[in-house]
């Protein structure tokens, strides 16, 4: 996005327009608006992306209105007694860290548009995290998820492929529910996924997992398709590309039928899926370009898991531990 002039500094959080940028319901100030239509255009940001930024940055466009002051007029301590009441609220680190990032990236816009002259969010340091590790399922909780779905009806085919699919390939649910017809290719034992900022890349899948979705595919999607043009692969009883928010509530669903430890998020899957390839000889490199992490230092979280998996099987299993 090319702007026709700088955003002015009070305008940035001024009452919206009818036709600014809104995520959901609620329409947002226009220079959030501006921000978030250029991370989409110019930094190729996917659809989850720019939504998660829209919500951090409306809740710092609230927190300023309460300060009464303008984008300009904010001060480093301003954003510090943002963070705190963010705690306040019971955020976590994590996330009070990826608001500053937000906050951060929001304001260096505003300085690039000229509406700032420097930027406040340069002076904050980032909240310290501990070291939390993902949350995996072991692969006897895996095979009892798994064994969950009623395959006798268009929907329990349709969720036995996704649960299969989803632990075969270790996707996103974003990447697993946007999956198209000809993304896979069963001859050849791969699927095809498109990640974060577009990316594209192919991830091979087990014999399991092909056979759940070829059943699928020729008893169930059929049931569900409502009209010929739908070229998702998952659909929903609409006859429409399934949610992300279905998903989670369909895997919930199945978590708390295995008697699983809740909450069970699709991210468990993706964790259980690198663990277990870790835990059986499968190179990091490899198990990046499955993920689709940009940076191998994102996928070495998962050697940690594996230490802290070994330290506990010692002192579960050793007689003098």
């Amino acid at each position: 996005m090319t702007s026709s002039g700088p955003i002015s500094g009070s305008g940035a959080f001024e009452r919206p327009k009818a036709n600014a940028e809104s995520v959901g319901r609620t329409a947002l100030p226009d220079g959030v608006a501006a921000f978030l239509e250029f991370v989409r255009v110019e930094k190729g940001l996917a659809q989850n992306s720019v939504a998660s930024y829209a919500r951090d940055l409306r809740e710092f466009a609230r927190y300023l209105e309460t300060t009464h002051k303008p984008p300009e007029k904010i001060s480093p301590e301003d954003l510090r007694r943002y963070l705190a009441s963010l705690y306040r609220r019971g955020l976590s680190a994590r996330s009070v860290a990826r608001h500053l990032v937000s906050v951060r990236n929001y304001l260096r816009f505003l300085v690039r548009e000229g509406a700032l002259k420097r930027s406040p969010a340069d002076a904050i340091d980032a909240p310290r995290m501990g070291s939390t590790l993902p949350k995996f399922l072991t692969p006897q909780e895996v095979d009892r998820l798994l064994a969950q779905p009623n395959t006798a009806t268009p929907a329990g085919l349709r969720d036995h492929a996704l649960l299969q699919l989803l632990y075969a390939t270790g996707m996103r649910v974003s990447e697993l529910i946007n999956i198209r017809m000809e993304d896979l290719e069963p001859n050849l034992g791969v699927v095809r996924c498109r990640g974060k900022g577009d990316k594209e890349r192919l991830i091979p899948v087990g014999k399991p997992a092909l056979k759940a979705v070829e059943s699928y595919q020729r008893e169930g999607r059929s049931q569900l398709v409502k009209q010929p043009a739908a070229d998702y692969l998952f659909l929903n009883h609409h006859g429409r590309r399934l949610s992300r928010v279905g998903f989670w509530k369909i895997l919930g669903a199945y978590g708390r039928k295995a008697g699983l430890h809740a909450p069970l998020s699709p991210h468990m899957l993706r964790h259980s899926f690198a663990t277990h390839m870790l835990e059986r000889g499968a190179d990091l490199r490899s198990i990046q370009l499955m993920l689709g992490h940009s940076d191998i230092s994102t996928t070495q979280i998962y050697t940690h898991v594996l230490k802290e998996r070994i330290r506990q099987v010692y002192q579960d299993c050793h007689p003098r531990a």
